[in-house]
């Protein structure tokens, strides 16, 4: 009975860890798209401190190899690697919880850091300054990306307007601002990110249960490593 009881929970174990794989690996995937679509941490440098594709590469990793280790104390029966497993993934949610939090208390914070350092950075890129070639092209690229103009609209960019601010074969200019169209993806993807990282909770919380169970069952019934 207690070999069948161990073997259903181990493949439980697996599965739930499985699931927290995937999980890592989409936050890492997430990451990396952050990195190559929005690379525009010049035109942000109050939000690049932050660096928020980076941390998503981290987290994604940790996560990845926090499960990779949950799935090899299972398997192995070992009760320290599922302790250890066990601290990490709640340590981690932790995490999770207080920066969800945080963006959530902090947003109007968060766009007036955006708007500040775009004006900014449109000031200096209408400069003659050795930093200004940069961000032009920065702003080339942030334009063609949102299809917007300016901060606002394009008269910040009066009286010498970008051609990335046209749309192909055309002479009107886009009405829309960055900041606007900026605006709208967090606000678009919010939805989105606030679903993910209920389900991550969620997953985690599953994997913390049954590494437990199974870690007392062990100790229980005197299976597997010793600590």
């Amino acid at each position: 009975m207690a070999q069948g009881c161990l073997k259903c929970l181990k493949i439980t174990m697996c599965i739930a860890n499985f699931l927290c794989f995937m999980c890592g690996a989409a936050v890492l995937g997430f990451g990396v798209y952050l990195m190559v679509q929005f690379p525009f941490a010049a035109l942000t440098p109050t939000l690049a401190q932050f660096s928020i594709a980076r941390m998503l590469l981290i987290s994604g990793i940790i996560i990845s190899c926090v499960s990779f280790l949950g799935f090899l104390g299972a398997l192995k029966e070992n009760r320290c690697l599922l302790l250890t497993f066990f601290l990490l993934l709640f340590l981690l949610m932790l995490v999770e919880l207080a920066a969800a939090c945080l963006l959530l208390m902090h947003e109007k914070l968060i766009g007036q850091w955006l708007e500040k350092d775009l004006t900014d950075g449109l000031k200096e890129a209408k400069g003659t300054s050795s930093n200004s070639t940069q961000l032009r092209s920065d702003w080339d690229l942030l334009q063609n990306t949102l299809h917007c103009c300016g901060v606002r609209n394009a008269t910040d960019w009066e009286p010498n307007v970008p051609d990335s601010c046209k749309p192909e074969k055309t002479k009107t200019v886009y009405k829309a601002g960055c900041l606007v169209k900026l605006q709208d993806f967090f606000e678009e993807n919010f939805v989105t990110t606030g679903i993910s990282v209920i389900v991550l909770c969620i997953i985690e919380v599953l994997g913390m249960c049954f590494a437990m169970t199974l870690f007392c069952h062990i100790s229980r019934s005197g299976l597997g490593y010793k600590l």
